[in-house]
């Protein structure tokens, strides 16, 4: 492979790592194997640290490609926690309130997921890196402060309920969407569109554009390979 270049890497990205965790890991590796000071490293599409899957890599000339393949249809597996939210609508706060969910069953959530196939206006997460006045949202957040994020329009190509839990009100859906759809989001206004709360339990994202978790490879195997082929 030549890294300088350029090649795209498909990473199956561990938990808790940010996609800027997994550029550094293999920018490292890379100025190590090649003995070079600086190499081109980006990535295509950010995954939150508590999203497992599909995060793209490029090196050398092809970061020119990270527009056009991030602008790629996403798809991931969600599951969502009904009747419960938290601040950050996943895992990464504690719960902050809890809603009654007696009133929830398949049905109701199959006659709900209409409301969300198409096109929808969604506001990105206040924990969220979109930028405001040249800081990201989750720096104000982080600090208590209240910031206004403006609604953006979206695309839900699939919604799919793959199976649904009413005693532990445990609900997992399949997601084909957008570049820019926030999942944290859409836990958020599927639990208030449930008359309830909700938020992310875990996510995992399994395609950008024709790239797969089938093409995938883990992290420390893709360093492996580096620190072996590299040269």
């Amino acid at each position: 492979m030549d890294y300088k270049e350029g090649e795209i890497l498909i990473i199956d990205k561990p938990l808790r790592w940010t996609s800027f965790d997994v550029v550094n890991k293999v920018r490292w590796h890379l100025s190590k194997a090649l003995k070079v000071k600086k190499i081109k490293v980006g990535h295509a599409g950010t995954l939150d640290p508590l999203a497992t899957g599909v995060v793209i890599l490029t090196t050398g000339k092809k970061t020119k490609m990270i527009e056009q393949l991030q602008a790629g249809v996403k798809e991931y597996i969600a599951t969502l926690q009904l009747g419960a939210t938290t601040p950050s609508y996943d895992l990464e706060h504690p719960i902050d309130n809890t809603y009654p969910t007696a009133h929830i069953t398949r049905q109701l959530i199959e006659q709900t997921l209409p409301k969300f196939r198409g096109e929808i206006w969604q506001v990105p997460p206040t924990f969220s890196a979109v930028k405001i006045d040249g800081k990201r949202a989750y720096e104000y957040a982080r600090k208590g402060a209240e910031v206004e994020l403006k609604p953006k329009l979206l695309t839900i190509d699939e919604l799919e309920i793959l199976s649904f839990d009413p005693q532990a009100m445990q609900l997992t859906l399949r997601i084909v969407c957008s570049k820019g759809t926030y999942i944290r989001a859409f836990a958020r206004d599927f639990g208030e569109a449930l008359n309830s709360g909700a938020h992310l339990t875990a996510l995992r994202r399994t395609r950008v554009g024709q790239y797969t978790l089938k093409e995938a490879v883990q992290l420390e195997d893709a360093l492996a390979t580096i620190d072996q082929n590299a040269i």
